[in-house]
């Protein structure tokens, strides 16, 4: 079996010779002696920080050790930033871990395309077959070829108050009509229908991508435009610029959305000072299990699926995307190892994390064998019908890019611009990048 080259230097004669005679020869796989090889892992979950993500996985490494005799991992945990700054560093080097935490889309393609990231296909094939929910692993390919395997996901949806739509006989609106017809109903009993902090843009460009896509029907017209696979000039790219400003013009949002941080406008959807809020799924404990917030806001909250629109849109296809992913070394002397090691922590990571972080796996999970929240439930399950997820418009593109997208979000919320000139706008953008 293989071993690293990680000798000290004071005993490398000696060992040298005790592993020549043993195996005839040094070998090239794995740190140690003997017969055992050692998987260098590296993590951005410190225990300070992320105390159950922390425990989880080093209970999941413990009972891989235990099944693979011969094999350890070497295990470093840095916090987020000065993760990402040590793989940055040990890239230009070659020193990549063997198997270590990526983001999807962009922040991959630099190690992909230095060939520095291994294929994780065959992985998914053989092991993760039907696995995943779906458009989670394709954010992780480039090309068709995944170089991740997706760990976290976010979705996401319309929470609301249901105590506010009980005091006016609201019903969770399945189309959009529907849903004008809440804002009118709130808006002329004086309460704010929806929740905004378009200052940060991202919140507004939720909007824009969910509306995008219900009028585009079952096809994934945004990331094709991003791609250059289409055009941001799409009839269906447009209309969905045209519904923000009706939605604006509607007093769909609070009064000065477009000069609120999110944080300010989650804390009037938390405060019962607005009926509705468009965030992800990371914010679930705050609506189920954290005991900080107040239990009668928590037991008020309810979710529905974004609308469709005028009979067109699939409400199963959502805005989202994957949290991290794990990456194995293109250049690791015990590839086939680090592959089975990624393989086994997927597995064992998506009813944990659950169970045991809180947060949501990208993995599918059988909701109804857990003793979870009730949310938790019906999001897990929702995931599991999911038929796309469209990863954030942002995140799928160069910075430049995105800061464009942004930007023109908030000047479409704005009124600043038309939805031809916000469509052009970024079309002109992307094909310059081309």
């Amino acid at each position: 079996m293989k071993m690293k080259k990680a000798i000290t230097m004071l005993a490398f004669l000696v060992v040298s010779i005790l592993l020549l005679a043993a195996c005839g020869g040094e070998d090239a796989g794995g740190t140690g002696s003997g017969n055992t090889k050692s998987i260098k892992f590296m993590h951005l979950w410190p225990e300070g920080s992320s105390a159950q993500h922390y425990k989880v996985v080093n209970e999941i490494i413990a009972d891989f050790e235990a099944e693979n005799d011969g094999i350890t991992i070497d295990l470093e945990v840095l916090s987020n930033e000065q993760y990402k700054d040590k793989i940055k560093v040990l890239s230009t080097s070659n020193e990549l871990p063997d198997v270590g935490m990526t983001w999807a889309a962009g922040y991959m393609e630099p190690y992909v395309n230095g060939n520095m990231f291994a294929s994780v296909d065959d992985i998914i094939e053989s092991d993760l077959s039907d696995s995943f929910v779906p458009g989670t692993a394709e954010a992780f390919s480039i090309d068709e070829i995944a170089y991740g395997l997706p760990l976290e996901l976010n979705i996401s949806t319309i929470f609301y108050n249901k105590a506010i739509f009980d005091e006016y006989s609201l019903e969770e609106p399945q189309t959009m009509d529907e849903l004008y017809e809440i804002i009118d109903t709130l808006n002329k009993n004086g309460v704010n229908p929806i929740a905004l902090g378009n200052r940060d843009a991202w919140t507004g460009s939720m909007w824009y991508m969910y509306l995008a896509d219900r009028f585009a029907g079952e096809e994934d017209i945004l990331t094709q435009a991003i791609n250059r696979e289409g055009s941001f000039e799409d009839p269906a790219l447009v209309q969905a610029a045209e519904e923000i400003q009706s939605l604006v013009d509607s007093d769909a949002f609070v009064q000065g959305f477009n000069g609120l941080a999110d944080e300010e406008a989650k804390s009037m959807f938390m405060g019962e000072q607005a009926a509705m809020y468009l965030i992800a799924t990371w914010d679930l404990p705050n609506f189920t299990t954290n005991e900080d917030v107040p239990q009668e806001f928590r037991d008020s909250v309810g979710y529905f699926k974004f609308p469709t629109v005028a009979g067109s849109g699939d409400p199963n296809s959502y805005v989202g995307g994957p949290g991290v992913g794990l990456f194995v070394s293109e250049n690791s002397d015990v590839k086939e190892d680090a592959k089975e090691f990624a393989s086994y922590f997927v597995q064992q990571w998506g009813e944990r994390a659950v169970t045991e972080v809180g947060i949501i796996p990208a993995t599918k999970v059988d909701a109804d064998s857990l003793e979870l929240p009730e949310m938790y439930v019906d999001v897990l399950n929702d995931l599991n019908e999911a038929t796309n997820i469209t990863l954030y418009a942002d995140v799928q593109m160069s910075a430049s890019a995105a800061q464009v997208h942004l930007d023109m979000i908030q000047a479409l919320f704005g009124g600043e611009i038309t939805a031809e000139e916000f469509a052009k706008t970024h079309e002109d953008t992307l094909s310059a990048e081309d």
